[in-house]
């Protein structure tokens, strides 16, 4: 089914990233062509139809760049390049021309903070203090006594400082020690880096995904950071060190600003592009998504790991959405619950005798009536659960290194499910690099494919009827009292008043409509039973109606 571009409110040009649905593909996971166990960019473009059938406006592709892969391709080796584990440039811009040919816009991962340690520019900087790429990452002294410059820490465990022999020096990675972080202090290295992405714009990609925005510039003086206060009292219990400290330093600079804006003005020399960041910036994310998308100048929206967490509850659903829309005046907003990094939302808001299609189903309804962009990942759209994997399975280095108190990343990147009879489901006739849990092929594509009961129904019948109400898309959102675990609020717009109302709680409840609310009429038959005076919600029940 072709995507329809004839929608009232898809015309919108460059704005079309206001509201827009974009679907991640993670492409080690998503379709296999040639039987080596991985998936590779042949395999998402014959695959285009899938995803154009649900009603989405973009495909986000995490990274397909010559890597090592120690990262799984978040450690890049030749921005300007495909990995022959995906295929060449060829493939990359057929699969740019088919998405474009059903109507759909390709966002590509950036990965701008740091790059693979294999890459020629880490090569060359590593290899002497005063050679022409000398300072194109962030190299420091020693203290007296031989220890790291100062106490920052890397996400994945330990000090984010690695000694070099030949340089006699230690550099920085917030992430492996062979991802080292590019020095944004250097006008250079901006340079060289908005080249590559330059070189994206030229192919014709239509956006950008930028990985850890908020990564790329570091206090030049190397100051430590201060511990959080919880930790100080001993009170932390997280099991990764690098949430002990309160990251002042080591990230979310004010230089990065500027960046920003030198990103925007490269985009804005092309037409209807636009930009997504990904801030992981603890206890401040609202206030540095506001400062990173105000303005018209920087980007266009970002997401956080507000909703990507194991809260399920309307009072935290609204107090998410209430701080954004406080913070953030001019900002635009992307509301995701799965991602390729965290635990698939089914698992996390799944009691152990919950129903995970009904979950699913109101997460895709929630996530509709939500003000902003939304981002769905590949496979929630058939309800995957997370998959349970044995020790001796996991090709993630945060779960290979934090095992058994952290599983790492690996239970929500197994392979696509398509054909519940085929050999590993359809993905790939060869081994897959990731299992293909037995649980998930009783929810294959082809399974559900029909099926107006299923949960794919439900996210392309969820999807068309966001696209048919301009209010959903972009309109204002503002929030009613509620008892209970009750969410309700009335989004306004293109001339439109709609009243949502979801259910989070395992047990009915009744809603008492607003005594100044007029007259409502459900747009969704069957979602809750309307009476004169209240609203009844079964569990996990959700309501849409028009207000006159």
């Amino acid at each position: 089914m072709a995507h329809n571009n004839a929608d009232p409110w898809a015309g919108q040009g460059a704005e079309w990233w206001r509201g827009c649905v974009i679907y991640q593909v993670y492409p080690r996971s998503f379709q296999d062509t040639t039987g080596n166990g991985s998936g590779d960019l042949r395999g998402i473009t014959t695959r285009l139809a899938h995803i154009a059938s649900l009603g989405v406006d973009a495909v986000w592709l995490s990274p397909f760049f010559k890597s090592p892969m120690a990262d799984m391709g978040y450690d890049v080796s030749d921005y300007r390049d495909v990995d022959p584990m995906f295929g060449s440039l060829e493939d990359f811009d057929a699969l740019v021309a088919e998405a474009h040919r059903l109507g759909l816009k390709i966002v590509i991962d950036q990965v701008l903070s740091h790059s693979s340690d294999k890459h020629e520019w880490f090569i060359e900087s590593r290899a002497s203090r005063d050679n022409p790429k000398a300072d194109w990452y962030v190299w420091a002294d020693t203290r007296p006594d031989g220890n790291a410059p100062n106490n920052w820490l890397s996400v994945f465990g330990g000090p984010a400082w690695e000694w070099d022999s030949t340089r006699r020096q230690y550099y920085m990675h917030n992430f492996l020690a062979s991802q080292p972080d590019l020095n944004f202090h250097n006008p250079e290295v901006q340079d060289a880096l908005l080249d590559t992405v330059r070189f994206w714009l030229e192919r014709g990609v239509d956006g950008f995904r930028l990985d850890t925005v908020n990564y790329y510039v570091h206090d030049r003086w190397l100051r430590s950071n201060p511990p959080l206060a919880s930790s100080v009292a001993g009170t932390n219990g997280e099991t990764n060190t690098y949430l002990y400290q309160e990251h002042l330093f080591d990230k979310t600079q004010p230089e990065n600003l500027a960046f920003l804006r030198r990103f925007r003005a490269l985009l804005d020399e092309y037409p209807d592009r636009a930009a997504v960041g990904e801030i992981g910036d603890e206890g401040r994310s609202l206030q540095t998504l506001a400062a990173y998308t105000s303005g018209g100048d920087k980007l266009q929206m970002s997401y956080t790991f507000d909703l990507l967490g194991p809260q399920f509850s309307a009072a935290h659903v609204r107090g998410c959405v209430e701080a954004f829309e406080h913070a953030v005046a001019d900002g635009w907003v992307c509301w995701a619950f799965s991602n390729h990094d965290v635990v698939r939302h089914v698992s996390r808001w799944t009691g152990p005798d919950g129903d995970a299609d009904a979950v699913a189903r109101f997460a895709i309804m929630l996530l509709a009536c939500l003000r902003g962009s939304i981002c769905l990942y590949q496979g929630e759209e058939l309800g995957l659960e997370e998959a349970e994997l044995a020790y001796e399975d996991l090709r993630d280095p945060v779960g290979i290194r934090f095992w058994p108190g952290v599983k790492g990343r690996d239970g929500c990147r197994t392979p696509m499910v398509w054909e519940a009879g085929a050999d590993n489901a359809g993905f790939s006739t060869g081994k897959p690099w990731l299992p293909v849990p037995a649980s998930h092929r009783a929810r294959a594509a082809d399974v559900q494919n029909g099926n107006e009961q299923s949960v794919l129904s439900a996210y392309r019948s969820t999807l068309a009827l966001r696209r048919q109400h301009p209010a959903l898309v972009s309109g204002s959102i503002r929030f009613l009292d509620a008892e209970g675990d009750v969410l309700a609020f009335i989004r306004e717009g293109g001339g439109q008043r709609l009243l949502c109302v979801f259910n989070f709680a395992g047990e009915p409840a009744n809603w008492p409509l607003p005594p100044d609310i007029g007259a409502v009429a459900a747009v969704l038959a069957g979602t809750a039973a309307g009476e004169e005076e209240a609203l009844s919600l079964p569990a996990l029940g959700c309501f849409l109606g028009r207000l006159d």
